[in-house]
């Protein structure tokens, strides 16, 4: 019996890659809430790994939000997401676990970097204002494991998915990303009858999303990797490996899809006195393809099973 940590297992990134893990019934998955331990606290979570035989790590836990919320709790975002991800690799340091997955976001990169973006693209220049510090602390997490493998021979890998939606997302009005955002939106002028609603931007800026349980088939095809395969892939100071469809598609054109699948029949307004961000953020996921993994839920499949989700959870 294999026993694994989900640190976040009961986030959307944890909850998707409980789910798939469970298909093995020679795993014993391991889970903790907020409440029952505090990832923040140091000792809290030595002691944790201590009083538990873990074979290998999900690192899924992380605060994350929109632009909202990343521009209004940048000190939350940079601090948190560090003493986190700091807490979790040292213990499993420590703790000699044999294998760990880190999960980062692909706002890693520099506003401006060449399309479709490279792993090697990391560094190359300035940040994104709006989550610079969210950005940071995941950059951090990258380097943690490749200084830990350079240095002790760990084996931690990372990986940099694309936008993320689908089951267990925040559908919050202000914390939600753009899709489960979009969702609530849409979903409230169909029910209010309102004949037009206001979509954040300019709806020109592009992006990519991937539905999560296609990023959890990624996480665990990842780490079923033999070690001498995922270095083959990688090098030790550019270790990290993008997981994303390989397409985008504008904010604008989102919009009109999601309307679609809720019936939403109103006029679609954009509110260009709001940000739009990155223009454009493709990124280059030709490593994981070519290692024999490849997406399979389309972004209409994708947002039809997230909007039955958000109707579940809105009811509770």
């Amino acid at each position: 019996m294999k026993n694994i940590y989900i640190a976040g297992a009961y986030g959307m990134v944890g909850s998707s890659i409980a789910r798939a893990l469970n298909q093995d019934k020679n795993i014993k998955i391991l889970k903790t809430s907020s409440t029952e331990l505090n990832l923040i606290n140091q000792e809290e979570v030595t002691n944790f790994f201590n009083n538990n035989k873990i074979d290998e790590v999900y690192i899924a836990a992380a605060k994350v939000g929109g632009i909202y919320a990343n521009n209004t709790y940048p000190a939350e975002f940079i601090y948190k997401n560090i003493m986190m991800t700091s807490n979790i690799l040292n213990s499993c340091f420590e703790s000699n676990i044999s294998k760990v997955l880190y999960l980062g976001s692909s706002c890693i990169y520099p506003k401006h970097a060449e399309q479709p973006i490279s792993e090697d693209m990391l560094l190359s220049g300035k940040l994104e204002s709006t989550n610079e510090p969210y950005a940071i602390a995941k950059i951090a997490g990258i380097k943690m494991c490749e200084s830990y493998n350079r240095q002790y021979n760990t084996d931690f890998r990372s990986v940099m998915p694309c936008n993320l939606y689908g089951k267990g997302d925040n559908y919050g009005e202000k914390e939600s990303h753009v899709i489960p955002g979009l969702i609530r939106r849409f979903h409230e002028a169909k029910q209010n009858n309102y004949k037009s609603v206001f979509v954040w931007g300019s709806g020109k800026p592009k992006r990519e999303f991937l539905y999560v349980d296609d990023l959890a088939s990624a996480c665990t095809h990842i780490m079923n990797l033999d070690k001498k395969n995922y270095q083959n892939l990688t090098n030790p100071m550019c270790s990290h490996i993008n997981v994303g469809k390989g397409v985008d598609i504008s904010i604008k054109d989102l919009s009109y899809i999601i309307a679609k699948i809720i019936g939403y029949k109103g006029e679609i307004k954009f509110d260009t006195s709001m940000p739009d961000g990155t223009m454009k953020k493709l990124i280059n996921s030709n490593l994981i393809k070519n290692s024999g993994w490849v997406p399979s839920i389309s972004i209409e499949s994708g947002i039809k099973l997230a909007y039955k989700d958000f109707i579940t959870s809105h009811r509770k």
